[in-house]
């Protein structure tokens, strides 16, 4: 499926779209909520999965890595402090990256409002485990 940048800046689109695949009475999305503010899974299928990022005021998700996916975050509002391997960068609503397997990331929000990305997850595996956090703020290291 091929969607326009446009419905990539638009949450409401992007829920839309995943509605026109599965029936609302049929559709049961996977969230949770951590520390850091929550996340919700808009679409998954084999080799990809879609995910919406909320990230709280002041808060950041730790400094990690994957060893079986790459990611691509595009930011649909707030400002997103960025780190991807060496470089450190603020992205704003429209700006997208993507974040290679095992390259170290993380993702913050330093302002005093709600930071919301599209994440699009590629790779063989996509579990919640294939994570190795180097640094992190709530003492989930390992």
């Amino acid at each position: 499926m091929i969607i326009a940048r446009q419905a990539l800046l638009n949450y409401s689109c992007l829920q839309e779209l995943c509605q026109l695949h599965e029936p609302e009475e049929n559709l049961v999305r996977e969230f949770d909520e951590r520390p850091w503010g929550r996340y919700e899974v808009l679409e998954e299928r084999p080799g990809f999965k879609v995910k919406v990022l909320e990230v709280r005021p002041g808060a950041r998700l730790s400094l990690q890595r994957h060893a079986r996916r790459g990611e691509h975050w595009v930011v649909v509002q707030g400002v997103a402090d960025v780190v991807c391997g060496q470089q450190k960068l603020q992205l704003v609503r429209g700006q997208h990256i993507h974040i290679p397997p095992q390259t170290n990331h993380r993702l913050g929000n330093s302002s005093q409002d709600l930071l919301a990305i599209i994440e699009v997850q590629l790779g063989d595996y996509l579990g919640e485990d294939d994570i190795v956090r180097l640094e992190d703020d709530y003492k989930r290291t390992e």
